[in-house]
């Protein structure tokens, strides 16, 4: 039988009850033990939900739990540091929605504490544990497409009339960078297999919206002249692509960050002509599960733990350069 991970999930947020919990439910190692909300008519209604024995009306509650071994951390950006470094002295395994954290300062307090306590910390950029992530990879380390010369990532949505939107606010670690351009900042990195050197951003701040930054988009330079050129937004029109460009041809990446099952396919442009690669779907949040499992149970780890902090720092940098209107260096 497959060792089952414990989960305790802290908070009722959409991304929790709409794709993380159903994930676990749907993975080979995972098992949720309990839920927690600030109120227990919440937590008790979404255990109910999906069949989960407890329910708690704190996250202390919850961390006190000696049956819970990891916990899954969904709340606002703001909150992340505090519940992690509690869990992490609690002795939970944490995955913490993405991004981490509100700079890279606190990113690096959160890695170092999880690592003296002897517990696995992962930030849930999901798509990275979608199998076609990896088929991609393969084709740029064979040189299908020669030598990688830049990268062009999009994602952007219109949510601008939803007031009460948490990513409108400011101190809450809102704003476009770190809801959706924090997906082509991190596939950039995980692609070109490199550190950032440095980043020019311009962005719209809009007084309506407690000055986040609603669309932002930029220059990230690599080393050796490499970059990738990004534009992210949340008051545009809905669209997600990947172009990886390379000396000798380029891949086409159709909805690069939420695909599934049924939609990863991908086309790869050569001299020879058009390809389009049926990629192997999956649900990148079982995918994710069953991966974070195989990091506690068998040291399997496919991203650093330094990772965290590389993400936390290409963002802030690339805010500092569109309220600064420069051009940032990261070296």
């Amino acid at each position: 039988m497959t060792q089952k991970l414990r989960w305790g999930i802290m908070g009722c947020a959409q991304i929790a009850t709409g794709a993380v919990m159903p994930a676990i439910v749907d993975s080979e190692t995972g098992m949720i033990k309990a839920i927690a909300s600030r109120g227990i008519e919440k937590s008790t209604a979404v255990a109910a939900e999906f069949g989960v024995e407890k329910a708690y009306g704190s996250y202390e509650e919850l961390l006190a739990d000696a049956e819970i071994d990891a916990v899954y951390i969904p709340l606002p950006n703001h909150l992340h540091r505090e519940w992690v470094l509690r869990a992490a002295e609690a002795g939970k395994h944490v995955l913490c929605e993405k991004p981490i954290a509100l700079n890279s300062r606190e990113a690096a307090e959160m890695v170092e504490v999880c690592i003296k306590a002897g517990v696995h910390l992962a930030e849930a950029y999901m798509y990275r544990h979608h199998p076609r992530i990896a088929e991609l990879r393969a084709i740029i380390a064979a040189g299908e497409i020669g030598e990688l010369r830049s990268i062009r990532g999009t994602f952007t949505y219109n949510d601008a009339a939803d007031n009460t939107n948490i990513r409108f606010k400011s101190a809450w670690g809102g704003g476009s960078l770190f809801d959706v351009g924090c997906y082509p900042l991190s596939a950039a990195r995980l692609l070109f297999d490199a550190e950032p050197e440095a980043v020019t951003v311009q962005a719209i701040f809009s007084p309506e919206h407690d000055n986040v930054d609603m669309m932002a988009s930029g220059l990230v330079e690599f080393p050796g002249g490499v970059s990738l050129i990004f534009d992210c937004g949340m008051w545009a029109y809905n669209r997600q692509l990947l172009e990886i460009l390379g000396t000798e041809g380029r891949i086409e990446v159709p909805m690069p960050f939420n695909a599934r099952e049924d939609d990863a396919e991908f086309f790869v442009y050569t001299g020879d002509g058009t390809r389009r690669v049926e990629a192997t779907g999956a649900n990148p949040y079982v995918r994710q599960v069953d991966n974070f499992a195989a990091a506690v149970f068998e040291g399997k780890r496919s991203i650093t733990s330094e990772d965290p902090v590389h993400n936390m720092r290409l963002i802030e940098a690339c805010l500092a350069s569109a309220k600064r209107r420069e051009r940032i260096s990261l070296l």
